[in-house]
């Protein structure tokens, strides 16, 4: 493994590649189910009215995780509120495929804690591919937090290259939009001065960030 080397207008685009990505699926959807109506079909009417609600809320939460998760939250030592974050995480994840249980005090957390935590989160949606239970636990001692993430489901995994990724390593040293996410994850956590550390055992992962030794 090579350590990662990306130019910060690389890694900009990186990420907006993968928040295009995220929202692009419900806002096509959205089109689809104005298109459905302009038929003036009444049949379906109800269908796409049904489609354009549904697709708007995924859109929103997606967008407002993203702002949290990826975005600048506020100026250089902002604080953000855990029960905020925990709000968007559930508006985010929870759907039928994945549940999520979060269990955090409501106390304020400097910013890149925060988003650590959330980003933490979608490497563990990563670890149950095919859906199950996502528990968020987090400890505050003054501002600093102590976060374990356990994602339990069928055929339950650590994500290829993750660790390495996490740590700013890849093969070649050069990434894509898709494995920007995890190496993002350890930039946050190292300016946040915390280590990761991934487990495994039956069918449940365990992730876990901590102040770094």
């Amino acid at each position: 493994m090579t350590a990662i080397s990306l130019d910060p207008l690389d890694l900009a685009a990186l990420l907006c590649s993968r928040v295009c990505h995220d929202v692009i699926s419900p806002v096509g959807a959205i089109v689809n189910a104005l298109e459905v109506l302009e038929e003036d079909d009444p049949s379906m009417r109800e269908f796409a009215l049904e489609l354009i609600k549904k697709s708007a809320r995924n859109a929103s939460a997606r967008l407002q995780f993203a702002r949290l998760a990826f975005g600048a939250a506020g100026s250089a030592g902002a604080m953000i509120d855990l029960g905020d974050a925990g709000n968007v995480a559930n508006g985010f994840l929870n759907d039928e495929k994945l549940s999520l249980d979060w269990e955090a005090p409501r106390a304020l957390l400097p910013k890149n804690q925060v988003k650590l935590l959330l980003n933490l989160l979608l490497i563990a949606t990563q670890a149950v591919p095919r859906g199950g239970r996502l528990v968020s636990r987090a400890t505050v001692e003054g501002e600093q937090g102590s976060f374990e993430i356990t994602a339990t489901g069928s055929h339950a995994r650590i994500p290829a290259h993750v660790e390495d990724l996490i740590a700013g390593r890849s093969e070649g040293g050069t990434i894509d939009a898709h494995a920007v996410q995890p190496v993002y994850t350890g930039m946050v956590a190292r300016a946040a001065g915390m280590a990761i550390a991934l487990s495994i055992e039956g069918e449940t992962v365990t992730i876990k960030a901590a102040r770094a030794a």
